[in-house]
């Protein structure tokens, strides 16, 4: 996740560019900003996926087959 002062940054310049004040050069931090917190936004859903286990009301083991095999995968290197 971005940290703080990154955080406030990029909400800073989203401001900025809703109130249509924002620079090209504010335009294009901006842009920076929003594509480093995506990145770390994906990144750490698909991790939380990735290590998920479902169990169904029953207690049976409900994990769908794909991210079981990315479980196995991880466990193997």
């Amino acid at each position: 996740m971005l940290d703080d002062k990154k955080l406030k940054r990029l909400n800073h310049l989203a401001k900025l560019k809703r109130e249509e004040k924002i620079t090209k050069d504010d335009l294009e931090e901006l842009n920076a900003l929003r594509k480093e917190y995506l990145e770390n936004f994906r990144s750490s859903f698909r991790s939380q996926i990735e290590n998920a286990t479902v169990i169904d009301p029953e207690g049976n083991d409900v994990t769908p087959q794909k991210v079981k095999d990315i479980q196995k995968r991880r466990r193997n290197n």
